[in-house]
This record gives structure tokens, C-alpha cells and sequence, in this order.
């Protein structure tokens, strides 16, 4: 198991893509604080799965873009597992919305979660990495952080902060045997993004097929949890400041 014996805090970790993680995670031998926002009931509902699959954690509340609630929550793992070894950066929201109908608050919740949250979650556990000697940052950026698409610009404004947000701590930090690296999802299959695959919304996924050359619209959750795996492991000790695509070949046109 290439995470034995390491602890992970993984945000936004009771559905979709962080708690597809947080089981991969588990299964690979790491204990994982599952973090949810508000309910702590769906925490204890992932923390079950990962017990029914004899794995390691436990639920925790927090609302990631409040600093406040970010440093308890980095004390209150500590508190439980005694070290922090990997942080999941994967809390996060989208509102579709064209430029006109983007409001002032719509704007702030995705910037202050998606982007602000990432900065100053790291920062709450960068002196348990100090401490360690070591540390790894997975930050969740997207497609639509490292191009653009329509109808979210708050979105791909706050995720490509991400992109380049990445650069700069590992520019700042990697002599400290810190990695900062981004995953950037492609079009996954997650609650996030129901609304874009109703059953009014065959045109949007024809298109994403034709756009995609393998041919797809939507990926499943699991499919990025192995390069998660990846960059949280030493195989990617010598790995600093990128953004990891899982795309099935969408920028790749």
C-alpha cells in the first residue's frame, strides 16, 4: 500500500470526486479526515464506507472558505491522528451563469471556497509539514482552469488561480521537501454538475463527445483517484508546481 500509515485531509470529501479519493486513499493505507461543510452525518456516511472496506477515518466539519474554521479543523485532525502528512485541496462550486446574470455573491462563494479556501487550508498546514519534514499539496483545479469554457466565469477565474497558485507555492516552498502539484479534472460525473447532464441536455453532452477524442463526455470519479494516488506518494518526490490533466484527451486538440 502506497500510503501506509500517512494522514490526509481531503475537503469537500462526502461525494463526487473527494470522496472518490478519500477511498482510494483508504484502501491504499492512509487514514482520512473526511470533511464535509455542514452535515456531519454525510462525513460519518463516507467514514463508514472506508470501515466497511477495514479503512481509517473519521468526520470532521468545516466550511473551507472561512479561515477561522480552516485552522480549527487543521487542530482538530492533529488532535485525532496526531500529523498531517497529505492535504486534498478538493472543496469547491460552480453556478453556471452567462456574464450579465454572474452576481456579486455568486462571484464571492466560488473565489472565497474554490480559490481562497486552497491558499489558506495550505497554510494552516504547513507548519504539521514543517514539523514532519515533508508534506504533499493535491490542489483540484479543473479543465476550465487550464482553458475556458462558457457560462462559469467566477469558476474558471477561481480554478485557473489555482493553476498558477500552484506554481507559487512550490516555488516558495519546495526546498522544504514540500510538493504542491494540481490534478485538473476533466468533465467528471459529479453532483457538482448534474444540472449539465439532465435529460434537456443532449446537445451540451453530444458535444462534449465531439470535443473529446477518445470520444467521451463524462468520466467517472475513480478514474482520477490513481494519479491522486501519484502525486500524495513518494513516486512523486521530485515532482513540483504542475497541473495533471485527466481529461480523456480533451486538451489535447
Amino acid at each position: 500500500m502506497r500510503l501506509r500509515d500517512k494522514v490526509a485531509i481531503i475537503t469537500g470529501s462526502t461525494q463526487g470526486i473527494g470522496e472518490a479519493i478519500a477511498l482510494r486513499f483508504a484502501r491504499e493505507g492512509a487514514k482520512v479526515a473526511i470533511v464535509a461543510s455542514r452535515d456531519v452525518k454525510r462525513a460519518e456516511a463516507v467514514v463508514k464506507k472506508l470501515s466497511d472496506e477495514n479503512g481509517t477515518g473519521a468526520a470532521f466539519v468545516a466550511d473551507c472558505s472561512r479561515v477561522s474554521e480552516i485552522k480549527a479543523l487543521v487542530a482538530a485532525v492533529v488532535k485525532k491522528f496526531g500529523q498531517i502528512d497529505i492535504l486534498v485541496n478538493n472543496a469547491g462550486i460552480m453556478h453556471t451563469a452567462p456574464i450579465e446574470d454572474t452576481t456579486e455573491e455568486m462571484w464571492d462563494a466560488q473565489i472565497d471556497l474554490n480559490l481562497k479556501g486552497t491558499f489558506f487550508m495550505t497554510q494552516a498546514v504547513l507548519p504539521e509539514f514543517r514539523r514532519l519534514g515533508r508534506g504533499k499539496v493535491i490542489n483540484i483545479s479543473s479543465i476550465w482552469g487550464i482553458g475556458a469554457g462558457p457560462n462559469c466565469p467566477a469558476y474558471c477565474a477561481a480554478k485557473g488561480g489555482i493553476v498558477n497558485l500552484t506554481r507559487a507555492l512550490a516555488v516558495e516552498i519546495g526546498r522544504e521537501n514540500i510538493n504542491v502539484n494540481s490534478l485538473a479534472p476533466g468533465n467528471i460525473a459529479t453532483p457538482l454538475n448534474a444540472h449539465l447532464r439532465g435529460p434537456d441536455m443532449e446537445a451540451y453532452i453530444a458535444q462534449m463527445r465531439a470535443l473529446t477524442p477518445t470520444g467521451r463526455d463524462f468520466l467517472q470519479p475513480d478514474e482520477i483517484t490513481g494519479t491522486a494516488v501519484y502525486l500524495a506518494s513518494s513516486d512523486s518526490d521530485a515532482v513540483h508546481g504542475i497541473t495533471v490533466p485527466v481529461d480523456a484527451g480533451w486538451g489535447a486538440w
